[in-house]
């Protein structure tokens, strides 16, 4: 699933075409894309048009485009979901489930799918915050985020400080990848429990992680495969960067150690054993 830095880069590329533009025609080519709206396909499609973007918004991985008329449109990439923006004629994007037209007759917009298991449905009232998205914390570039309230409630909390940077209650946006990524630049290990860790060094994390995502945003974003493109169908370029995430049996870029791959909440965690020393057992202690 798309983190932070590639939801921006989308929400970016959206933010440079889409406000003031009025919807003229939306055809639904695939209802799954839509399931959450529960008027169905047929009348999400009636429901948008007339309707005018404004700024589209983001809070961690999570993306609306809301409406002037207080109302927005969620919009979740799931695994494979993609926005394009294509001229007029161009033929649409491999798996084009929704394609909108417009009034002025300018770029249209295309929502891809091939896994199908992102989506787009109309919040009514959500162009501010939708209800949706109101349980999620604010992300490490919000400038409203307290971080010393974040600090001590990471250090309130006795799971493994990979499970906490991974819940979007507590931060957002950051996912498996740039978890992995900031916890080898901060030298922790997935497992050390959150309450264990200092002051100073959940700030030293945090930075981290804002660290590399930055990073990330300015390569515009990561992408493995096809699955995850700009608006204008382009890469990211920052999985060339990666230090940790993906290398398996190559050397650590710090120690020339080998970076191990272990099992982690049905998918992986990389690190480096030298590194990242795996904390004691509680009994020990």
């Amino acid at each position: 699933m798309p983190e932070l830095p590639e939801v921006e880069v989308v929400r970016s590329g959206l933010a440079a075409a889409l406000p003031g533009r009025t919807i003229a025609a939306v055809t639904v080519h695939h209802p799954r894309p839509v399931r959450r709206h529960t008027g169905g396909a047929d009348d999400f499609a009636t429901r948008l048009v007339g309707r005018t973007f404004t700024e589209p918004r983001r809070r961690g991985k999570f993306l609306w485009l809301p409406f002037t008329d207080g109302d927005a449109l969620m919009a979740h990439l799931g695994m494979s979901g993609q926005f394009r923006l294509d001229d007029p004629g161009t033929p649409p994007p491999p798996q084009c489930r929704v394609e909108f037209t417009f009034t002025d007759g300018g770029p249209e917009l295309r929502f891809a799918d091939q896994r199908m298991f992102g989506g787009l449905w109309l919040s009514p009232g959500g162009a501010e915050l939708p209800v949706e998205v109101a349980h999620i914390a604010r992300d490490l570039f919000d400038p409203l985020l307290d971080t010393e309230a974040l600090v001590a409630d990471i250090r309130r909390r006795r799971s493994g400080i990979k499970r906490v940077l991974l819940n979007q209650t507590v931060v957002s946006g950051i996912g498996n990848i740039y978890a992995d990524e900031s916890l080898w630049q901060a030298r922790v290990h997935y497992e050390t429990q959150a309450d264990r860790l200092s002051r100073p060094r959940v700030r030293e994390l945090l930075a981290a992680a804002r660290e590399v995502m930055a990073e990330a945003l300015a390569a515009g974003g990561t992408s493995f495969d096809a699955l995850y493109v700009n608006v204008n169908g382009s890469s990211g370029y920052f999985g060339r960067s990666l230090a940790a995430y993906g290398r398996e049996d190559q050397p650590c870029l710090r120690c020339a150690t080998p970076i191990v791959r272990e099992a982690f909440m049905n998918r992986s965690s990389y690190l480096c054993p030298s590194c990242q020393k795996r904390p004691r057992r509680a009994s020990a202690r």
